[in-house]
């Protein structure tokens, strides 16, 4: 530690341009597993709320809320210890000259996926909706009135509500009644209600429904079906797990090059009878020390970069996830200082020092 150490202080310019690339590297890592579950959290944020163990929809939907539709009698037939039952359709939602795309919910209130207000009061009639209070940030406000897409009818938030976005898009709970007028229009009326989906908390989903026309799917099936969500997290995850490559490359790199240019010191060295094993602690205990610094210096750039992007940017850093990679990136570029290690171990000292 002490020749690791001790070099790194009379070579600061050389290792400092190691130090930051690493901490590029780290940076860019640590942006992205940020970018990765603030992205993830878009879509399955209300799902997550409703802390449900499975969702029921219609066999014939591809595992897709907005494709299902069922009669709301079949709930009967739900054998759970909690059942919620829910119609979900998209909207865009207008107010003056503010416009967003929304996911609307017809909910019971009384069930256990009925939101908790942080602001304003729950809906009690007709018309009235409580919000996602990301509609905050596109200027929507207590008491807007909503004009929607497809529909006559308008609505009035009447609260907001926190954690409350599907599909990327913010949710507004509404009662069955209205959202069946809204998607089905004022014929709705007199008509068997129908649903999307029914959430259910139970020990066991696969006995919940004996229906055929009726699948029981578990919540984390149902969130990696949601368009797009897959794909997502696969792509960031796979950039991830490249930048670690690129991370081992870019240490052995560095450091197969500074042994090179330090063969004869390390073959006076090794001829005063200094160990090969010596050495190679060394330069793995110098690789440490700079990845350790580099990832550190990363982890502080990319939280301080967090704290000031704006909200439209869905960022969301997980602290344990980000330590985990850390700890991986300095791993890797150890593993990256073994070809400099094994060069080390290969000098003949007398060839090293001309003799």
């Amino acid at each position: 530690m002490f020749l690791a150490w001790n070099e790194i202080m009379k070579n600061k310019l050389r290792f400092t341009l190691i130090v930051g690339v690493l901490m590029l590297v780290a940076y860019l890592v640590f942006f992205l597993s940020g970018l990765a579950n603030g992205l993830a959290s878009l879509n399955r944020e209300a799902v997550d709320k409703w802390d449900a163990d499975a969702i029921v929809l219609t066999e014939e939907s591809d595992q897709s809320l907005t494709q299902s539709s069922f009669d709301i009698d079949l709930v009967g037939d739900i054998d759970a210890e909690e059942s919620a039952v829910l119609g979900q359709l998209n909207a865009i939602a207008q107010t003056g000259d503010q416009k967003a795309n929304v996911s609307i919910f017809g909910i019971d209130s009384g069930e256990f996926i009925m939101p908790e207000v942080t602001e304003g009061t729950a809906f009690t009639s007709s018309n009235e909706v409580v919000a996602g209070d990301s509609l905050k940030d596109d200027g929507f406000r207590l008491g807007d009135t909503l004009s929607l897409s497809s529909t006559k009818e308008t609505l009035e938030i009447v609260g907001f509500t926190d954690e409350a976005r599907f599909n990327a898009a913010p949710v507004l709970y509404t009662d069955l009644e209205t959202f069946e007028r809204v998607k089905f229009g004022e014929e709705a009326a007199g008509n068997d209600s129908q649903i999307s989906g029914i959430a259910v908390r139970t020990a066991d989903p696969s006995s919940v429904t004996n229906e055929e026309e009726l699948a029981v799917i578990e919540t984390e099936t149902f969130i990696e079906s949601l368009p797009g969500y897959t794909e997502q997290s696969l792509t960031l995850n796979f950039m991830i797990y490249f930048l670690f490559v690129i991370s081992s490359v870019i240490v052995a790199i560095f450091l197969y090059v500074l042994t090179v240019q330090k063969i004869s010191m390390f073959g006076v060295m090794k001829a005063q009878g200094i160990p090969s094993g010596y050495l190679a602690r060394s330069v793995i205990a110098q690789t440490a020390i700079l990845a350790t610094i580099g990832v550190a210096v990363g982890l502080g750039l990319a939280l301080l970069t967090g704290a000031f992007l704006p909200s439209a940017v869905p960022v969301s850093f997980d602290i344990l996830t980000m330590l985990i990679y850390g700890v991986v990136l300095i791993v890797v570029a150890i593993l990256g200082a073994v070809f400099s290690v094994l060069t080390i171990v290969k000098i003949d000292p007398l060839k090293a020092i001309g003799g």
